[in-house]
């Protein structure tokens, strides 16, 4: 039968008036133990029934300052135990003062009051222990695992609510720590705020501690790179909620506590987007992305399905990819005409037969090679997709009488050293050229790597990881820039919505990531205590790397926008008569496939880039993981 008061009889003041009650007994029985068990004398019960009103009021005024009803007898513990041992010394010596006061302690036996004190513990702390074990037996409760909540805000208080109600426990909620210092010493749902975050590591010791959920959903990514340190420190398991624009509905239950993931430590915070103004431009109208089965180019479809085009032209030269994206599509928004066309942008008749036959007002063009060491000996292919699918897609995109075309672009198409970046250089520049020859606005926008795109580095830690390593990094100081997917491609659409003719934006990338960094903390939350088996190879900087990438020439005037994420770029300007001709220039080169005669072309084109004599090497050749206070350093 389960065991359950009524819900008035678990109440604070329902609490107090039982304290009362066995204040009351704690009084007299005292007095009946001080007699040997047998009949009181009539002149001494008078006189403790004289005293015990000033008893009760005296101890009913101590329970209070020691907060005996801040907590929940459901889940009394060894804190309320002290706090209870702490009210009966201060109340019995309270007590005996009022006694002496009042009767001079005539017809009062001190040796009452001893007797008094541990009757009253032993009734107070015994009635609330009895309680618990009572539930405890009745749900389970007992060996789940004990638990800290990191953060004590809305959502870890709808998480601890949530494992309380869990039917049978797997997780035994203990406290929380958080740096608000007016919830210091706080209690939410029973449970103390036993000190800040810092304060984990030895929280976990103090409480006996199994794993730590991390229940702040507004935590930065700097902030929670700071926390996942400290709990790393503890060598116990963690779990995160995600991140406030993750959570469905503000909705947070145990199904969504995870494993932290390296987008937790990278990812921003949530990006502020001008969806009214987005939705009125391109709600209604055909939009084309080029390579739209590519990472960018797929999750630019899935966003921009979002804000209700007429028609969605997906244009991707890869058949899996093509078909991959336009299923999900068609699964996840069934109200969308999406076209697939299976079409290579290099091709210069395909690209203009499909913008001719659907006509977009918007263009998308995400097409492109971006292996940086692959390419650096595929000139021609480079320069096939980069240079002249760009030129073809602007062309094929002005002449069907498109009102924008947005080329993606990267932070490697400034002073690049690879060939990639000269190709994507140059593909800005053409955008560049063709502004005002028709009535098309040509935007560009720039930005670094996003996390989790084919052929990047996290998936390939990944692979390597799950193989038992080692992990391979360039070198020990490279850095570059990261951005989420979601973030990246929402940002581009707010800029393409934005932008004028001409407009190259930047995207806020924030502070550059140590890909060292970012290869141990994979290795740590992955492997959590046998991060130790997998080692860090420095094999050296491949043909074509930087150590640390850029994203704004010298020249470039860097101004603000709405978006504290969009940046505009102005630089120098294009002469579109000359870079259009050196583009044509580049074709005779291309059709011979002559790739020294194409690179000394498209240094000529772009007189920024060098490629580097040699690779700079790494040292020493191996590194252990080392610990992430040295990897910040």
């Amino acid at each position: 039968m389960r065991f359950v008061l009524p819900r008035h009889l678990r109440s604070p003041t329902a609490a107090f008036i039982h304290d009362l009650l066995v204040t009351l007994i704690a009084w007299l029985a005292a007095y009946w133990l001080r007699f040997n068990l047998e009949t009181v004398p009539a002149p001494f019960l008078r006189t403790a029934l004289e005293m015990l009103p000033a008893v009760i009021v005296v101890q009913g005024c101590v329970y209070w300052m020691f907060g005996l009803y801040r907590g929940v007898w459901r889940f009394a513990s060894m804190p309320d135990l002290i706090r209870i041992a702490k009210a009966v010394a201060v109340g019995t010596a309270s007590c005996a003062l009022a006694v002496f006061l009042l009767t001079r302690m005539e017809l009062v036996p001190r040796s009452v009051f001893p007797l008094y004190a541990m009757l009253l513990f032993v009734l107070l702390g015994g009635d609330r222990f009895i309680y618990r074990t009572l539930k405890d037996q009745r749900f389970g409760y007992v060996g789940g695992q004990r638990v800290l909540i990191a953060g004590c805000g809305q959502a870890a208080e709808q998480l601890v609510r949530e494992l309380l109600a869990q039917r049978p426990r797997e997780f035994l909620p203990v406290a929380y720590a958080d740096d608000n210092p007016g919830k210091r010493g706080r209690e939410i749902h029973g449970l103390r705020v036993a000190g800040a975050l810092q304060d984990i590591p030895a929280l976990v010791t103090a409480l006996q501690i199994d794993i730590i959920l991390i229940a702040i959903p507004s935590l930065s990514s700097a902030e929670m790179r700071h926390l996942v340190s400290i709990c790393e420190s503890t060598r116990i398991p963690f779990r995160t909620l995600p991140r406030v624009q993750d959570i469905v509905a503000g909705q947070v239950t145990t199904q969504t506590l995870r494993p932290v993931s390296i987008e937790d430590l990278l990812g921003r915070e949530p990006v502020e987007l001008s969806w009214h103004r987005m939705r009125e431009q391109l709600a209604g109208k055909v939009v084309a992305v080029t390579g739209g089965g590519g990472s960018i180019g797929s999750e630019l479809c899935r966003q921009l399905a979002g804000v209700g085009p007429r028609r969605l032209v997906v244009v991707d030269n890869s058949e899996f990819n093509l078909y991959r994206v336009t299923m999900e599509l068609a699964r996840s928004h069934p109200q969308l005409e999406c076209v697939a066309m299976l079409t290579d942008v290099s091709d210069a008749s395909a690209i203009d037969n499909a913008m001719q036959m659907h006509r977009p007002h918007f263009v998308f063009h995400a097409a492109a090679f971006k292996h940086v060491p692959l390419l650096e000996h595929q000139v021609c292919s480079a320069v096939g997709n980069n240079v002249f699918g760009t030129l073809n897609t602007a062309r094929a995109a002005a002449m069907a009488g498109a009102e924008k075309f947005v080329l993606i672009s990267t932070d490697k198409a400034v002073n690049p050293t690879s060939v990639m970046g000269a190709t994507k250089r140059i593909a800005e520049q053409i955008c560049q050229a063709m502004n005002g020859q028709s009535r098309t606005a040509f935007v560009t926008v720039r930005f670094g790597n996003v996390l989790d795109s084919a052929g990047s580095v996290v998936p390939l830690f990944r692979q390597q990881i799950a193989a038992g390593g080692p992990v391979t990094v360039t070198h020990p100081e490279v850095t570059r820039f990261f951005m989420t997917i979601t973030e990246a491609t929402q940002l581009i659409i707010e800029a393409a919505t934005s932008g004028f003719n001409g407009d190259t934006f930047v995207l806020d990338m924030g502070d550059p990531i140590p890909i060292q960094y970012l290869a141990e903390q994979m290795i740590r939350l992955t492997l959590a205590d046998r991060a130790d088996e997998v080692r860090v190879v420095h094999v050296g900087l491949r043909p074509g790397e930087k150590l640390h990438e850029e994203l704004f020439y010298a020249t470039e005037a860097r101004i603000k926008t709405d978006n504290s994420k969009l940046m505009l770029s102005r630089g120098r300007k294009v002469d579109s008569v000359s870079l259009l001709a050196a583009v044509n220039e580049l074709k005779p080169a291309l059709d011979m496939r002559d790739e020294d005669r194409l690179l000394r072309q498209l240094k000529r084109m772009v007189p920024e880039f060098v490629q580097p004599a040699a690779a700079i090497p790494a040292a020493p050749p191996l590194a252990p993981v080392v610990s992430l206070e040295n990897a910040r350093k």
